[in-house]
């Protein structure tokens, strides 16, 4: 053989090699609930997003975003040590972003609803985009839940999220330096701490809106779980969502969520106006514990797989939504298709419309002051 036949033969066989060993390369691994990190690594309007992951040391996983700052999965163990996804969500960013949703994102800078879009901050008058029944909801349709936070994982059970929303942005006053942690404790607990400083006088309300599902599967339904909610009042709605400003007691009604009660049991009364008025649940609740985060605030039950959960905050109240909006229309992680009251939202805040209400607690803050805002979402088995 010549030398160079030989020398393309070797040649030859260097390459096949190097095929072979590229096809034995090992596929991307993905998280205990699916996940594929490259599916949440892209841009959003030049910014780029990515996939946490965080684990504690009884196998717990949590999985979240940088789009919106959001909680993407949740894997928890059952009655029978299997471990379920309770929250609903999409297994890619590209949904997240062209799917209108806040699924398990940061709300900001005003969980819930501003009337008519207007606040009025150190004697001026601010105009809100209006996206909800005349009224400006969840900080508008360009809040939180569509930005890209910046992102800092500090060990396998926290990540950091930070945000500027800058002066003017949503029509809200002051640079509003924004810092989220989510940390995921040894306890199962999802540990949600808010904390936001301003250069002007502002207001903020900062929450999450994970959707869960305690049956792991995002078709089923919520209505056979039970929920307990430790508040002798809420705060009524008009036939906008818009709070009428009153706070009624729960004696008596529908609302009366004191003891466990399935969340099925009354929720079509339509005879009683509130649940016409919010197509089932979807009110704040004054919570009894005044503000102190070592009490449990509000409890959901499942008896299909045993897995409860515990809410915590140090916040004067709780916005509980029972997915009435959720239409069929989306499908998520699994396939599962998103139908009308196939989760339910738990969102610690300060009441709606409170900058409009002055007898409510305050949502302004200041120059020199911090808001600091806790939330606990923490699971058990019942056996």
């Amino acid at each position: 053989m010549k030398l160079n036949q030989l020398i393309l033969l070797l040649a030859l066989i260097a390459m096949v090699g190097c095929t072979n060993k590229q096809k034995e390369a090992p596929a991307e691994q993905t998280t205990l609930s699916g996940l594929k990190r490259s599916d949440f690594q892209s841009a959003v309007n030049g910014d780029s997003t990515d996939l946490y992951v965080l684990k504690n040391a009884n196998g717990v996983e949590v999985t979240l975003t940088n789009y919106g700052g959001r909680i993407v999965s949740v894997m928890v163990p059952d009655r029978d040590g299997k471990l379920q996804d309770v929250v609903l969500g999409f297994d890619n960013v590209d949904d997240y972003v062209n799917v209108n949703n806040n699924f398990g994102a940061t709300i900001g800078r005003y969980g819930n609803r501003i009337a008519h879009g207007k606040i009025t901050v150190e004697g001026t008058e601010y105009e809100l985009p209006q996206n909800n029944f005349g009224h400006t909801l969840h900080g508008g349709p360009e809040g939180f839940d569509k930005k890209v936070f910046q992102a800092v994982q500090l060990d396998s059970q926290t990540v950091v999220f930070t945000y500027l929303s800058k002066d003017g942005e949503a029509g809200f006053p002051g640079n509003l330096d924004v810092k989220v942690t989510m940390t995921l404790t040894d306890d199962n607990a999802i540990d949600l701490q808010y904390e936001a400083t301003t250069d002007k006088e502002t207001v903020v309300n900062l929450t999450n809106h994970s959707y869960f599902n305690l049956s792991g599967d995002g078709n089923d339904t919520i209505l056979n779980d039970s929920l307990t909610i430790h508040a002798d009042a809420f705060t009524p709605v008009d036939d906008t969502f818009m709070t009428t400003g009153e706070i009624a007691p729960v004696e008596g009604t529908p609302m009366d969520f004191r003891t466990a009660t399935a969340i099925g049991e009354r929720i079509d009364n339509y005879d009683f106006v509130q649940l016409k008025n919010g197509d089932g649940y979807d009110h704040n609740w004054v919570l009894n514990t005044n503000g102190d985060v070592t009490q449990v605030a509000a409890t959901v039950y499942s008896p299909a797989t045993g897995i409860q959960l515990d809410v915590y905050t140090n916040e004067p109240g709780v916005q509980v939504y029972t997915g009435n909006f959720l239409d069929g229309t989306v499908t998520g992680k699994n396939g599962a298709v998103y139908a009308k009251r196939n989760a339910i939202c738990l969102e610690t805040q300060k009441y709606p419309d409170s900058p409009n209400k002055p007898d409510w607690p305050s949502p302004y803050l200041k120059p020199g002051e911090k808001y600091s805002s806790r939330c606990i979402y923490k699971f058990s088995v019942r056996k």
